[in-house]
């Protein structure tokens, strides 16, 4: 086991600092939920305030909207589950991996039920749109690309693909099949969709 420096002990948050982040998770899991339950259009941030049992300065002290709250708080969330950029040394298993590390993530039923609500508020509302593109996709598509190259690097793909065709190829099905229409998502449809979508890549000019 690590040993803990005096530095490390003087750095942790103590007093007044642990209850702010005490107070801020429980706001985090409220917004979740409520989300998650009623959808981003009809959230309020009262709403927020009464699953959480916090009063309304403690919501506005963080955030001076509904959509200032939620983008920043999903995007946290999305940062914790970015792909993995550490190549393996084989596009087949960067592709594998990408597939089974979000098929978990998506699995999560909060998840299943926010994605897609969030999706269809951004054909609405294109503050959140714009928001959430640059909070949570650029980021992820950001490290798709960065595998993607990686395998360019090794030869296992051509230079000239098109690199934003390429990063959708590796999501977009299984997200379809988790979110919208369905159906198994065992090893077997594992093993075809890393072939399909290595095929797809190869073709992606």
């Amino acid at each position: 086991m690590e040993s803990t420096s005096r530095d490390d002990v003087d750095r942790r948050p103590t007093g007044s600092a642990v209850l702010r982040e005490s107070v801020t998770e429980t706001i985090r899991r409220a917004v979740f939920e409520e989300l998650a339950q009623t959808g981003f259009a009809r959230m309020s941030m009262e709403a927020v305030t009464r699953r959480a049992r916090v009063g309304k300065a403690a919501l506005y002290r963080r955030w001076p909207s509904k959509e200032a709250m939620v983008v920043e708080l999903v995007s946290e969330a999305a940062a914790e589950h970015l792909p993995a950029t550490a190549g393996s040394g084989s596009l087949r298993d960067d592709v594998e991996r990408f597939v089974r590390d979000t098929m978990a993530d998506l699995r999560h039923p909060l998840v299943g039920r926010i994605v897609p609500d969030l999706v269809a508020e951004s054909a609405r509302n294109p503050s959140l749109s714009a928001a959430l593109h640059e909070a949570v996709l650029a980021p992820r598509r950001a490290a798709v690309a960065t595998v993607l190259h990686q395998a360019i690097d090794r030869g296992e793909l051509p230079a000239d693909i098109d690199m934003g065709l390429a990063v959708d190829l590796f999501g977009a099905p299984l997200y379809l099949r988790m979110l919208a229409v369905g159906g198994p998502t065992d090893d077997a449809y594992v093993a075809r969709l890393t072939r399909a979508v290595l095929s797809a890549l190869a073709a992606s000019r």
